[in-house]
């Protein structure tokens, strides 16, 4: 069995974050909502305190459900403003409310989950890594994506930002290959249903 990716280290909170959700493909558009919101919080701070104030998050944010953050308005930026429990950032605050906005003029369209899926074909790109020094902090995909997100309104969705949020949700399959999760995430490939 291969070594887990080198960007893991050793807290456990990673560990179980590389080992049970990094690249798996995600297809439910809230899901994917979340995620890129979280990484675009993300910005200028490490991943890893994302991941120690997620549950904090979601409580703050209502479960990430577009439709209710869509209706926020100063109240719930004062609210945000004053919760300990995550990064308290009024820019960031405001582009997940205006982000929720743009969400449901997609999901309404064609499904956000469709629309971002639509970029990479359909299912994941299967990258071959032989090491972290080869995996990119963006591609022509994630500066495409970055660029119609942006268009829609979508804000603290850089090309960086949107490449590790595809990495996160499975578009792209960016354990290294010596990596065991490089296989299991590969093999989740096909979108049910």
């Amino acid at each position: 069995m291969g070594e887990r990716c080198g960007w893991v280290g050793q807290d456990q909170i990673y560990i179980d974050y590389h080992d049970e959700e990094w690249g798996v493909p995600e297809w439910d558009g809230r899901a994917l909502y979340e995620k890129l919101m979280l990484d675009g919080f993300q910005a200028g701070l490490s991943w890893i305190t994302i991941l120690k104030k997620r549950e904090n998050f979601r409580a703050a944010f209502e479960g990430f459900v577009p439709a209710r953050i869509a209706e926020w308005g100063e109240a719930e930026i004062e609210r945000c403003l004053a919760d300990p429990g995550i990064v308290r950032h009024r820019g960031k605050i405001e582009a997940a409310i205006g982000n929720a906005r743009g969400w449901l003029e997609i999901e309404a369209r064609e499904g956000f989950s469709n629309y971002l899926w639509g970029y990479v074909g359909g299912e994941p790109v299967q990258n071959r890594w032989a090491s972290l020094a080869e995996v990119p902090a963006k591609t022509p995909v994630s500066e495409a994506i970055s660029k119609d997100l942006k268009k829609q309104g979508f804000r603290f969705v850089g090309p960086t930002i949107v490449y590790a949020f595809m990495q996160a949700v499975g578009m792209v399959n960016d354990h290294v290959a010596g990596c065991p999760r490089h296989a299991e995430c590969a093999a989740l490939g096909q979108r049910p249903g």
